[in-house]
């Protein structure tokens, strides 16, 4: 998916880290805006073995710009396309190239293994990975059905492996300034939330238009957004009712193009989510995504296009100026597998916005109210 990459690319360069020399290692000053930044000591190389050519592959590629000790050193990918847009990148081109993601967890010595491709198979490969002992980054979602989620939760639980899952929205500085101002208390107790995905449809690849590879646009852009108000508002979601369908674009068979989400919150308050496909071509920007909280005593909201804003029965509304500085999920993965760290996507967090996004097609589907 392509959604924002020139967006984040921008916030991920100026990523900061502090790099320390230090004899025999990398060290790397973590968590820049933490409250209590501690050194991370990484080793000389940290091998990543990627299957699958097709993603957030950026997440990967920009962090060896922090953390250069990152190698790419396997890639596992069967169609031939793919093979020129490898060795076309420097980052790559010492990979070596496998056909087959079986050949490659058998035979590399790896110290990452990144799930990428196709959403079908990745529930499978999860659980086939979870054996190499290694810490797992995967594509989302990690399945296509709950009974596929509970046996990626079976394997990663009882290979004690850590795993993250690419939602790298979450450490955008601007969502992470809505938690903070959330959880302080200075809107109130949490009563309303509305969020928006909407992307340029552009060109999909074939497995997208058909469910059984593909899962649904709720389960993969849905999730998203599903995990920015989990994360900004502090309240999970009890039921959810929902529609999608495929609209005047026939082409695209069995992907919807659009869906509304309804959610009752914890405290009986509500949420709302809208996903679509049908931004213009001549829009500015691939994505035009929206999240607000509103609560008993104000409302902060943010829109790309926009400042982050506040405003309270206290404060008329002003821009809030004062971000975080910005963070790259696999940075902070890795920094939790090097250094005492804790990652800031726990692998409960990862199961209840899969589970969620599951439930809600279940949902859209059916033509019920799920309970979550």
């Amino acid at each position: 998916m392509k959604s924002n990459l020139n967006r984040r690319q921008l916030l991920q360069t100026g990523i900061g880290l502090a790099t320390v020399a230090g004899a025999g290692s990398h060290r790397v000053q973590a968590g820049a805006a933490a409250q209590n930044p501690t050194t991370v000591r990484f080793p000389e190389r940290i091998r990543v073995g990627i299957i699958g050519f097709e993603g957030h592959l950026s997440e990967i590629l920009n962090a060896t710009r922090s953390v250069p000790q990152v190698q790419i050193t396997a890639i596992a990918d069967d169609r031939e396309e793919v093979q020129g847009r490898i060795r076309g990148n420097p980052l790559l081109q010492q990979a070596r190239l496998y056909r087959d993601y079986r050949e490659l967890i058998e035979r590399e010595k790896l110290d990452i293994v990144a799930v990428f491709g196709e959403n079908g198979p990745r529930a499978s490969i999860i659980r086939d990975c979870a054996s190499l002992k290694v810490p797992i980054v995967a594509e989302k979602p990690l399945a296509l059905t709950l009974e596929e989620l509970e046996s990626v939760r079976s394997a990663i639980v009882s290979a004690s492996v850590p795993l993250t899952v690419l939602l790298p929205m979450r450490f955008d500085p601007q969502y992470r300034r809505m938690r903070s101002i959330v959880t302080s208390g200075e809107i109130g107790e949490v009563v309303m939330m509305a969020a928006q995905k909407s992307y340029k449809l552009g060109s999909r690849p074939s497995w997208m238009k058909e469910r059984a590879k593909f899962g649904g646009t709720i389960p993969y852009i849905g999730i998203h957004m599903v995990d920015l108000m989990l994360f900004v508002g502090g309240r999970d979601f009890k039921s959810v009712a929902a529609f999608h369908s495929q609209v005047g674009f026939p082409e695209m068979r069995e992907m919807e193009n659009n869906a509304v989400l309804a959610f009752q919150l914890d405290n009986r308050g509500t949420a709302s989510l809208r996903l679509d496909y049908l931004r213009p071509q001549t829009a500015p920007t691939h994505g035009d995504d929206r999240l607000r909280i509103a609560g008993t005593k104000g409302i902060i909201e943010y829109q790309e296009s926009r400042p982050l804003t506040l405003m309270t029965g206290e404060v008329s509304p002003k821009s809030v100026t004062d971000l975080p500085a910005p963070k790259m999920l696999f940075v902070d993965f890795l920094e939790s597998i090097y250094g005492n760290t804790t990652h800031a996507l726990s692998f409960e967090e990862i199961y209840r916005v899969n589970e969620i996004v599951l439930k809600a097609r279940e949902a859209a589907d059916r033509g019920q109210v799920i309970r979550l």
